[in-house]
């Protein structure tokens, strides 16, 4: 009797622990939808998981097509041998496509046209058949990258590992405003610096010490690109991204990491992600959000 006694206090005590360390199902429930948007807009028509390539154009002539004695290369059976030409000249685009070929723009047809890059909202954005591509601009490079609307790997993504949701991982913090903003430097992997403006700090306290993330204006909300020791174990070399909101009239703001995600290289090669700014690796294990992809880019 006196072992069934014991038995039962060590059921009820293990019991308690588990009811304790359990999350908020509306909790999880939040992280788990906000999860499942995310993976919806990575397999979106203009989400990371269709592109197929990315070319920079050389000054000049840049002919196009599947064919190999092409400048610019499109590795798919999907389209013609030799489409056209890209010319870059004094920082224009002029996209020429070649008789019989059928390009279309917006659904009708374009022979010769200036392409419009991503950096603005008229984007110009071209098809033939199920390949659409654009015109991208990272610094001095400009570039085409092409998407595959049919791409196998979007049809064969099975998801992203995720640390488990955990509440420990979300705080209500400060926001330290710069007055003025501060210069920040991005690097991208590409190798090139880009400088920003940041205008503050998340701060941000655990296990006893104080952490400091420089943030990027974004508009309505906060962008926040960290690493931290996890970085290129469980989680992506490159760091990790973040939303927040901005904060509220007494400078808090909700920071939660379970919410971390990947940047698109993680998916794909023909992707330009900004690197978290030296500042922004964090000497802590942040055990939440996205664990890395595959094998990463």
């Amino acid at each position: 009797m006196k072992y069934i006694g014991i038995f039962i206090v060590l059921v009820s005590l293990l019991v308690g622990c588990k009811k304790t360390s359990e999350e908020n199902p509306d909790y999880v429930r939040e992280i788990n939808e906000w999860h499942q948007k995310r993976v919806d807009r990575l397999k979106a028509p203009d989400g990371w998981l269709n592109l197929v390539g990315r070319t920079w154009l050389k000054p000049g002539v840049n002919k196009f097509g599947s064919a190999k004695g092409n400048d610019v290369i499109i590795e798919s059976d999907k389209v013609p041998a030799f489409m056209g030409e890209f010319i870059l000249k004094d920082s224009i685009v002029t996209m020429k496509v070649y008789n019989g070929v059928d390009v279309l723009l917006d659904g009708k047809p374009v022979k010769e046209i200036v392409m419009i890059d991503d950096q603005k909202n008229d984007m110009t954005v071209f098809q033939y058949g199920t390949i659409k591509w654009n015109l991208i601009i990272r610094g001095d490079k400009y570039g085409i990258r092409f998407r595959d609307l049919e791409s196998p790997i979007v049809k064969n993504f099975k998801g992203i590992e995720r640390f488990p949701v955990n509440s420990g991982w979300k705080f209500v913090t400060k926001f330290e405003a710069y007055n003025p903003p501060k210069k920040i430097f991005v690097p991208n992997v590409l190798g090139q610096i880009e400088e920003e403006f940041s205008p503050g700090a998340v701060v941000f306290e655990k296990d006893g010490k104080t952490f400091r993330i420089d943030a990027i204006d974004e508009g309505e909300k906060l962008f926040l690109i960290f690493a931290d020791e996890t970085s290129g174990e469980e989680t992506y070399g490159g760091g990790r991204f973040l939303y927040v909101d901005k904060p509220d009239s007494s400078g808090n703001l909700i920071l939660d990491f379970n919410k971390a995600y990947n940047p698109p290289c993680v998916f794909t090669k023909y992707a330009t992600c900004p690197l978290p700014p030296e500042q922004n690796y964090l000497k802590l294990r942040i055990e939440a959000g996205e664990k890395n992809y595959g094998d990463g880019h």
